[in-house]
């Protein structure tokens, strides 16, 4: 195995020196994350599956990876298994990104040894937090591996992890669970906003300044009807002690006849 050392060391442009391995299926997101990632100043490689990811580590091993769980041939949950697997990868952290749409994945993140997950979609910041905190935070052989037995439904899964290891991703994922609840909050306080606008859009009627007609089911009506036919009323024709001083001055005192 024609291994390097880890680029994993920062100068003093900060993550310079810092290697990251990218492995996604989707080229649109994977430009995405590598855009955000070397705008940190990450120096960043992109696989476009696992197969590809599993060869090129083996050439090179970077600092970190961060992987996709949905791709063909070997999926994320498999090339971290692969990585743990193999003597001279197994120290390297890899974070795996994912919908976290059923518990489980996080078994399954844990069987296979993942660091960290992170959930799709994400904000720059927030996986950059992650990588930091990853890359701050990984201690090579912290323990003695576990052995724990964990029943989900009617399916039993063996985790081999190291204490720190387990902690840390259920610790991400109850971060990841409290971000997707934030995010719902936000959007559904921008929902009750917009209906509360189109409330208040839908009560303005549109009025003519001129013959102050009223444009209502798509033509223009005298007000008249309008009124009698939104609020199921009839009309007495009078005049106002305004306008019956302008017409009869004579009766200007007798007001509000």
């Amino acid at each position: 195995m024609n291994t390097e050392n880890s680029r994993n060391g920062a100068d003093s442009n900060g993550h310079a020196n810092v290697e990251v391995l990218i492995v996604e299926d989707s080229a649109t997101q994977a430009e995405q994350l590598k855009y955000i990632l070397e705008e940190a100043g990450y120096a960043v490689s992109v696989a476009a599956n696992g197969v590809a990811a599993f060869k090129q580590l083996n050439e090179r091993k970077p600092a970190i990876t961060v992987s996709d769980v949905n791709m063909p041939e070997i999926n994320g949950y498999e090339l971290c298994r692969l990585i743990k697997a193999t003597p001279d990868l197994k120290s390297m952290p890899v974070i795996l990104l994912t919908s976290l749409s059923e518990p489980h994945e996080i078994i399954k993140g844990l069987e296979c040894g993942a660091d960290n997950l992170v959930l799709k979609p994400y904000e720059p910041d927030f996986i950059l937090s992650r990588i930091s905190y990853v890359l701050r935070n990984h201690e090579q052989n912290a323990g003695a591996d576990l052995g724990i037995e964990v029943l989900l439904g009617d399916k039993k899964h063996f985790i081999t992890s190291d204490r720190l290891q387990i902690i840390d991703l259920l610790f991400s994922t109850f971060e990841a669970a409290l971000q997707r609840s934030r995010e719902l909050e936000q959007a559904q306080t921008q929902l009750r906003r917009a209906n509360e606008r189109i409330d208040t859009l839908e009560r303005i009627t549109p009025m003519c300044a001129e013959c102050k007609k009223i444009r209502h089911a798509g033509s223009w009506e005298q007000i008249e009807t309008f009124v009698r036919t939104e609020c199921d009323t009839e009309f007495s024709h009078t005049l106002c002690p305004e306008c019956m001083h302008k017409r009869h001055p004579e009766f200007g005192s007798q007001e509000g006849n």
